[in-house]
């Protein structure tokens, strides 16, 4: 085979055909990626509602660590009160 005769099997009707194909099935998988990389954005989301409730859960434990410190040094620094016998 010649280069002319290589280079003229490439434009038959059927090759055509299958670089058709081949173009409309990367379409419909880059649609597909797409929608796929839109679904995982719209999970890994963190909404207003996410930080609100990280942000109650730290101001608890906060509250929750400031009350039993406050409990427990209230308890041992009264030095004042002790009679001395």
């Amino acid at each position: 085979m010649t280069r002319k005769d290589a280079a003229a099997t490439g434009n038959t009707p059927m090759e055509q055909h299958r670089k058709q194909i081949g173009k409309q099935d990367w379409k419909k998988s880059k649609k597909d990626v797409k929608a796929r990389k839109r679904a995982a954005d719209e999970q890994s989301e963190l909404g207003i509602m996410g930080v609100l409730g990280v942000l109650a859960v730290l101001l608890a434990l906060l509250g929750g660590l400031y009350g039993f410190l406050y409990w427990y040094i209230g308890d041992t620094s009264r030095p004042s009160e002790q009679t001395p016998t």
